[in-house]
């Protein structure tokens, strides 16, 4: 078939959608970009994190933000819908990993990985308009003395970060003309240190992708389909999609009348996260409209050996919810990465996720020794330690601390019945438990909160269900040579199809141990390359 509605359909508009949207409407192609969100813009994003019907994600219950939490078995997953993805809510936080992860996993002997991804990082840096912190806040100078205490403080460093702080003599709140892409992109207002950046920048400061890839991507062309999801996609003809494919849509938040659209295209692009490209293909795969995706989808799924820990004041005149969400971070040692992370004034829903640093053994013994530590602090601070588990003034008086490590590990996804709900299919974890406290790093809170007089915190999903949290979900589509150890190949694409890609947090093969964003951003800047202009004749070369 020669004739399509669209020459790409992208599913969804993040990291890697957003590259690819623009990348390819920039080599003259045709594209629709379809994102299960709803668009943001400053008059509609959440002031705080307590006004839940716009923050948090779960459209049965007619709550239509842009975070979702999902608790599995193994791990308690939070990732964005929106239009810009996960950069809506993200930390803005863009850093390289260290060279061994491209010896590491099944992408290993790929590419010249150290040689090419440089120029690609280049790009992606560019694009986001990446730098170094320029708003250090209080919480960011705690850290340091934290560090100084532990003995790490020459490991202290400030983020690097998608911020527009401004032109040199810029005073924060200040407007200007787009910045970055030569008056191509919206104009920008310098940060005002706020805080607000994971519930939405709502003064332009934040290089979320609807102000620069996503942006760009439009006005050359392409379209982007809004709070619209996708529940099919079918080849056209022949079955390895040679003629192209069917893709089928409904609204995201019809619930009585969901009709049913269909697109045809020549080649389409999985970008809706790693867990939502997973549960896509998944499904797909079970119901039989891609029945040839590789049987090793789902598999090796990494969490970056995260933690969520913390040290709260109690009582303390300094506001540490100022600055930018995540300013600064440390190494405690070659494994373990720790950075500062804060929310805005008065947003403390999170607070609930938090409760007295927690040591001991996995499992349900745990919780007795976290009643043993409420007890204790509640025995020798009775104050300050009732303070520390209340919401109120949580986001002012709390450092919390997000720990990754690069020590390998992993669980796998399969699409099956749950026990609790034998009714439907869905993604369930499995494998060996992910440890559900690093020891180095409550050593270093206890420590910390000691040398600077606060309270130490643990996460209380890590106590409560024994799993960590994480906002890192990386893997399932793996990169590889071939399909018996990986669903795509060296550039992208999806085994046993023809015009199919993943270009997501899915694709990675390897523990990054620092914020993913930016190395998608480069790996789909990668994927890109290989796709000629519209209209050169594309030389397929052996993965």
């Amino acid at each position: 078939m020669d004739a399509h509605d669209y020459d790409y359909v992208i599913v969804g508009s993040g990291f890697g959608g957003s590259v690819s949207a623009y990348r390819l409407s920039e080599k003259g192609y045709k594209v629709l970009v379809v994102e299960q969100g709803r668009r943001w813009t400053p008059e509609t994003l959440p002031k705080t994190n307590w006004r839940i019907r716009d923050y948090l994600w779960m459209p049965l219950l007619a709550l239509k933000g842009f975070l979702r939490l999902r608790l599995f078995r193994h791990v308690m997953i939070l990732h964005g819908n929106a239009v810009g993805g996960g950069s809506i809510t993200y930390a803005q936080t863009l850093l390289v990993p260290p060279d061994s992860v491209w010896n590491d996993g099944n992408w290993a002997g790929l590419d010249q990985w150290q040689q090419t991804m440089p120029g690609h990082y280049a790009t992606a840096k560019h694009m986001l308009g990446v730098t170094e912190n320029k708003r250090p806040g209080l919480a960011d100078a705690r850290l340091k003395e934290m560090a100084r205490a532990a003995g790490v403080e020459d490991s202290f460093y400030y983020t690097q970060v998608g911020v527009f702080f401004g032109n040199e003599d810029d005073e924060p709140g200040k407007t200007v003309p787009d910045p970055y892409f030569g008056g191509e992109g919206p104009e920008r207002t310098a940060c005002l240190g706020c805080g607000a950046c994971m519930i939405g920048c709502r003064h332009g400061a934040k290089n979320t992708l609807d102000k620069n890839y996503l942006y760009l991507a439009e006005r050359q062309g392409a379209e982007v389909r809004a709070e619209t999801q996708v529940i099919d996609v079918r080849p056209l003809g022949n079955a390895d999609g040679s003629d192209g494919y069917t893709v089928t849509t409904v609204p995201t938040f019809a619930r009585l009348s969901r009709r049913r659209s269909a697109i045809t295209a020549k080649n389409v692009v999985f970008a809706a996260s790693s867990l939502g490209t997973q549960e896509l293909l998944f499904r797909l795969k079970d119901g039989g409209s891609l029945p040839n995706v590789s049987d090793d989808l789902g598999k090796r799924v990494r969490t970056n050996a995260e933690s969520i820990l913390g040290v709260r004041y109690p009582g303390t005149e300094q506001d540490l919810s100022k600055g930018v969400a995540i300013g600064s971070g440390i190494y405690i040692d070659k494994h373990t990465h720790i950075e500062a992370v804060r929310y805005p004034d008065g947003s403390n829903l999170m607070s609930g996720l938090f409760t007295v640093l927690t040591g001991g053994r996995s499992g349900p013994v745990r919780v007795l020794y976290w009643m043993a530590a409420m007890l204790r602090l509640l025995l020798t601070r009775p104050i300050a330690g009732l303070r520390s588990i209340l919401p109120w003034r949580w986001s002012r008086e709390t450092v919390i601390f997000l720990v990754m490590q690069t020590i390998d590990g992993h669980i796998d996804m399969r699409w099956q019945r749950p026990w609790y709900w034998p009714f439907k299919k869905t993604l369930t974890s499995h494998g060996d438990r992910i440890p559900t406290f690093i020891p180095e790093a409550n050593a270093f809170a206890e420590k910390a909160a000691q040398a600077t007089g606060g309270i130490a915190q643990s996460s209380m999903s890590e106590i409560a269900f024994n799993v960590p949290m994480t906002a890192h979900c990386m893997g399932g589509c793996a990169m590889a040579e071939s399909p018996d150890k990986g669903v795509i190949d060296a550039q992208n694409r999806v085994f046993n199809y023809q015009g199919l890609y993943v270009v997501d947090g899915s694709m990675l093969s390897a523990n990054l141990g620092v914020n993913p964003s930016l190395t998608i951003t480069a790996l789909a800047e990668r994927a890109m390359s290989f796709i000629p202009a519209k209209g050169e004749v594309e030389v397929r070369q052996a993965a």
